[in-house]
């Protein structure tokens, strides 16, 4: 199997699965990540104009059985929240302990903002990438001295952009408007009242690639990126561009996984692409059938569909599907949200299905309601 050089630009939840699957391909695997920690938009920061959309109160939508790697489960820890759906805190602590468990951390550079990455073609025709880097020196705060850095990849995985640039409203007259405009990323910045948050049939952020130079070959149009085969790879530049956590309403982090799978397969050479002309028509094909579904552009990388991740996975990189127990587990954790939107987390019942499957993987299901999730010792 072919080794590469590979950049993973952000290190959340879709740049370290990327870094692990890229290692287990035998690839040399460097990170970078511009805040002082990984976690990515799961990494908390009282400040409100930070590269998070997390809130100091938040918790899981999902139970923490569904929101799991596949070799690496969310149990919880001794003194942590052991809710089945945890604060945003005990997620974190579980990324970071995946990170330690596979020893990524020597691959990742904390303080290390990329500025931009920029396709160069070698004598030999061999597509690699330019990363210019801006690393701040500091132990802790990175305030230290600014360190310019430039080097050669042969790919680039980009796994950051969506959850930090707030999509703002087009409003006719809004740039002439000179008294105060909020958005929901950070309303906590005035003492005025905050702005009503719900919004319905739009996105609250828009993805974001401003280092990214492709020379027109990925843009951002309406909050589709594109184009991208199976959200994943660009046509023109696969496969030594790929981008991972581009897919929105997903299982997170098991459709990451997939992706960051097949990525790190095609570089090695253990799975091949279509040809450009195929990936293109697959794409087009693809748009084409959500627009006539109705889907607005803007929805164009909203797959909340379990079908077909499933498909996408057994397709791509052999990965098994989802027990059919965690399929309800989801659904039920849906439909419950549906019904009762501030208490479905606490409020809960299993069916016989679901409590076999916890039980499967070392859950001791209880036997009411609302009991707490256990781990058998």
């Amino acid at each position: 199997m072919a080794s590469k050089k590979v950049c993973v630009v952000g290190a959340g939840v879709s740049g370290l699965v990327s870094a692990r699957e890229l290692r287990r391909e035998g690839h040399d695997v460097t990170v970078m990540e511009q805040c002082g920690g990984v976690g990515g938009q799961w990494l908390y920061d009282r400040r409100t104009d930070v590269h998070s959309c997390i809130y100091a109160s938040l918790r899981l939508i999902l139970p923490r059985q569904a929101m799991s790697f596949s070799d690496f489960l969310f149990y919880p820890r001794d003194g942590g929240d052991a809710r089945r759906y945890p604060g945003h805190g005990e997620f974190l602590r579980y990324i970071r302990d995946y990170c330690d468990k596979f020893g990524l951390m020597d691959a990742v550079r904390l303080h290390t903002k990329v500025l931009r990455v920029a396709k160069m073609d070698d004598e030999a025709g061999d597509s690699r990438w330019l990363v210019k880097s801006c690393t701040r020196r500091g132990e802790d705060d990175g305030a230290g001295e600014a360190v310019v850095n430039e080097e050669v990849f042969d790919a680039v995985v980009v796994a950051v952009g969506q959850y930090a640039q707030p999509r703002l409203p087009n409003i006719n007259g809004m740039e002439k408007w000179k008294r105060r405009q909020l958005h929901s990323h950070s309303p906590w910045t005035t003492s005025s009242p905050p702005c009503p948050r719900r919004c319905r049939g739009t996105a609250i952020y828009t993805y974001s690639f401003a280092f990214l130079d492709t020379g027109g070959a990925v843009t951002v149009d309406d909050n589709r990126v594109g184009p991208l085969h199976e959200h994943t790879f660009p046509p023109a530049l696969a496969p030594s561009l790929s981008f991972v956590g581009v897919p929105r309403k997903v299982i997170v982090p098991r459709f990451y996984e997939l992706q960051a799978r097949w990525v790190a397969q095609v570089l090695s050479g253990r799975q091949t692409l279509p040809p450009v002309e195929e990936m293109l028509r697959s794409v087009a094909e693809y748009n084409r059938a959500r627009e006539m579904a109705g889907v607005p552009k803007s929805h164009t990388h909203v797959i909340f569909d379990l079908e077909y991740c499933d498909e996408f996975g057994e397709k791509h990189c052999g990965f098994p599907r989802l027990p059919e127990w965690k399929k309800e587990l989801v659904w039920s954790s849906i439909h419950n949200m549906r019904d009762d939107h501030e208490m479905f987390r606490d409020n809960y019942h299993d069916s016989e299905l679901v409590r076999e499957g916890l039980r499967s993987q070392g859950w001791l299901a209880g036997p009411e309601d609302n009991v707490q999730d256990r781990i058998k010792v």
